[in-house]
């Protein structure tokens, strides 16, 4: 869950892709934004709000340079680890939409059977115009970036940017529905209806009636969900491994099953469990979901064991192997022991079923593989800020009886990713996410280093001044870093959890401790079974990732912190500044992107605690910080004062930090909404200047990766263009040939019949 994102105009996940990304909104066919004439802004539902433009901004993630650089056994070690990565990150469709899996089925078999000029020049003699052939590519860039049709950051839903005819006359004219017309008709019958479909209920992720989700079958609400939350604690079931599936019981109650996925699906006992009746409802638990998916990852897992430099990495992996093979989540957890316990590897990875960002009631995790190598320059930095981490956490002004008994000293290494699946890429991240590790036993930091250069790419940036945007160009790549360090090690890797131990004791001084807030004794804590995404649900990841965001805005103001990373005097100010000025810039310009005013819904947990933070210094901070409407209905300007952050800043935040830490620590939900309620509902102006904001939308960059391919004990690495047809490339290289096709058309169907509401709807 506790992940960075680059977005400081994903951590979850997210995809990295800039905030500052500068391209333009509109497809290639629609006509340039001209400040002079009236614009009619966008409604939330105008189809074009949910188009890939053409112009979509393509980079390349390149780790060539570190890839070079490894021995044949640690290639060969970062081959297998990919591979598993790719092969496990292809969950994530199943964990999407419906849809999904049928999708990118379709396009890859597509894509599969022929070069993509010779399959461009059947489309064009087919009719299809050279846009709409582009529009196509982009789209399935867009399908096996974001490993669904859900934007990966925001989890809203995009479509092609050309018509439903186009779409089938590409398809059409490939050799593939040459080859075998009856299938290729057949999924294009299954998936078009989906792919262009924009039914209210279908634009975003989310339980019944708000959205779609394949975390529970379609016809579950937030009821179900609460009730299913609750017969797991009773069970001491984390819920990071499964998907829940609601039928009916043949006496006509409801049944839910709690599916675990493994590659067995035979019942076990210890993790599997019979029906039984809780609240005039039945459970029970299974497993075997996506068998055949992580039955891939772990055959190279197994393989990538032969490779490891040391009994650390072995032990990790094969935990990680038995995790997936059981469905046992203590395995993972053996498993990220392990990897913890791994200091400073030059090949470092971490698998599984990660962060819980689009689980709709915060608890499920997507499944997640990185792989990537060390950058020793960037790593001595971070190196220094572990060293003095113990000294800058008593910084912090929430004091010691909220903070953790004893650093648990991390590895924090800057690496240059070579492989990451999912539904996007961060920056940085924080993990394990499991509570009683990281609160007792440790955690590592990373920050992936080729993510940040690569997503700033070719930027635009309205509603600052020529000023502010001259300083954030320069120093928004060295504040993104001290950001993305001071975010993961000193606040996600800070902060204590009150808790009430089994045997009835206490981690905290029960008759002494008081509550910073009230001044009286503590009155709430966690309780034997509950973590802090059970108590927090839907909340947890925002407010969360809104605590490590302040506190990355809080200890930017310290001198020495700015030395570390190699900053002094007038030039560590701006770098200070300009960290304020970015993530507050984002929150204003870019955070309201992520809130769907039909549903009232925030769809991504950064975007809504950015908001909370720049609404809290706009209406806390006495003129601090101002944003003024500059053309009506059409510009903003965004207003920091540089002198006043040593001051009023840090006292605001320091103040909203012990807030955001008390009611951590405690387990105090009701607080914590209550809280982020009053920051983030949108209210005038700025449910007006929502519109504004969208008006000057842009695509964020979609990442193009390389791929390895191993010939005997070589591996070479293959790179390929930042462009549409490099994209679709890659991906037809990573998979070449129709064996994952298969696979997932097959889960799906199985799949189906739990999500019968959602077709319906979009027919």
């Amino acid at each position: 869950m506790f992940r960075s994102i680059v977005n400081l105009c994903r951590c979850r996940r997210d995809c990295a892709n800039s905030y500052l990304n500068k391209y333009k909104r509109y497809c290639s066919k629609a006509p340039m934004l001209n400040t002079n004439k009236p614009v009619k802004l966008i409604n939330a539902m105008d189809r074009s709000h949910f188009l890939l433009p053409n112009n979509q901004r393509f980079v390349e993630l390149d780790s060539s340079q570190a890839f070079e650089n490894l021995t044949k056994q640690e290639k060969l070690y970062a081959h297998y680890l990919s591979q598993a990565a790719w092969n496990g990150g292809l969950i994530v469709l199943m964990q999407t939409s419906p849809e999904s899996p049928k999708i990118f089925s379709l396009l890859h078999r597509v894509f599969l059977e022929e070069p993509l000029e010779n399959l461009k020049q059947s489309a064009l003699k087919a009719g299809v115009s050279e846009d709409d052939f582009q529009a196509f590519l982009v789209y399935a860039g867009g399908v096996f970036a974001n490993s669904g049709n859900y934007k990966g950051f925001g989890d809203t839903k995009f479509i092609p940017n050309l018509s439903k005819e186009s779409f089938e006359s590409v398809v059409k004219a490939s050799k593939a529905f040459e080859n075998d017309s009856t299938h290729i008709t057949k999924l294009l019958q299954k998936t078009q209806t989906a792919i262009y479909s924009i039914a209210p209920r279908l634009t975003s992720l989310g339980l019944a009636e708000k959205g779609v989700t394949t975390y529970f079958s379609s016809n579950c609400t937030e009821e179900d969900s609460n009730l299913v939350n609750d017969w797991m604690k009773t069970k001491l079931i984390e819920a990071y491994v499964c998907r829940t599936f609601k039928t009916v019981a043949e006496d006509g109650l409801p049944l839910y099953t709690i599916h675990l996925a493994s590659v067995e699906s035979s019942p076990k006992a210890g993790l599997t469990m019979e029906k039984e009746k809780y609240k005039n409802a039945y459970f029970q638990v299974t497993r075997g979901d996506y068998s055949p998916l992580l039955k891939l990852a772990s055959e190279n897992l197994t393989k990538a064991v032969d490779f490891a430099a040391n009994d650390n990495e072995k032990n990790m992996l094969r935990h990680y192997v038995n995790s997936f093979n059981e469905g046992d989540l203590n395995e993972h957890k053996e498993g990220s022991r392990f990897w913890i316990r791994d200091k400073g590897p030059i090949i470092e990875t971490y698998q599984g079923f990660i962060e819980t960002y689009r689980d709709p009631s915060g608890q499920r995790g997507e499944f997640e593989g990185f792989v990537a190598m060390v950058n020793k320059e960037m790593s001595k930095k971070f190196g220094d800020l572990v060293d003095g981490a113990e000294r800058f956490i008593k910084l912090l002004p929430w004091g010691q009886d909220l903070e953790k008994d004893t650093f648990l000293r991390p590895d924090f290494t800057s690496l240059d990713v070579l492989t990451f699946s999912g539904s996007g890429i961060p920056a940085g991240i924080n993990i394990p996410n499991y509570d009683e590790i990281r609160q007792n036993e440790g955690f590592k930091n990373v920050s992936l280093g080729n993510v940040i250069p690569a997503a700033y790419k070719e930027s635009v940036i309205p509603f600052l001044s020529d000023g502010d945007k001259q300083l954030l160009e320069k120093y928004r790549v060295a504040a993104f870093e001290v950001q993305v360090g001071l975010h993961e090690l000193l606040g996600h890797g800070s902060g204590k959890l009150l808790r009430q131990n089994a045997d009835g004791t206490f981690n905290f001084d029960k008759e002494k401790v008081k509550n910073p807030l009230t001044g009286k004794n503590i009155e709430s804590w966690y309780t034997e079974g509950e973590t802090y995404d059970s108590k927090f649900t839907t909340l947890g990841s925002a407010f969360e990732e809104c605590r490590a965001e302040a506190v990355g805005l809080y200890l930017s103001l310290d001198q020495e912190i700015l030395k570390i990373f190699g900053y002094e005097g007038q030039e560590a100010e701006d770098v200070t500044y300009v960290n304020w000025l970015s993530l507050l810039w984002n929150g204003a310009a870019k955070a309201t992107e992520m809130f769907q005013p039909t549903t009232d819904t925030w769809l991504q947990a950064h975007a809504r605690a950015r908001f909370v933070i720049m609404r809290l210094l706009e209406v806390e901070g006495d003129g601090l910080l101002t944003v003024t409407e500059t053309e009506p209905g059409r510009n903003l300007l965004l207003n920091l004062q540089k002198d006043r952050l040593h001051t009023d800043g840090k006292k605001i935040i320091g103040d909203f930090l012990v807030k955001l830490q008390t009611i951590k620590a405690t387990g105090d939900f009701s607080a914590g909404e209550q809280l982020f309620q009053k920051y983030s509902r949108l209210e005038a102006p700025w449910n007006r200047w929502r519109d504004i904001v969208l008006l000057h939308k842009q695509p964020r960059n979609i990442f193009v990766q390389p791929n390895t391919v191993a010939k005997g004990e070589d591996v070479k690495l293959t790179r390929y263009p930042a462009t549409a047809e490099g994209m679709v490339t890659s991906w037809v290289q990573r998979f070449p040939n129709s064996k994952v096709d298969d696979i997932l058309e097959r889960l799906a169907e199985n799949d189906s019949k739990y999500f019968s509401e959602v077709e319906k709807i979009a027919e």
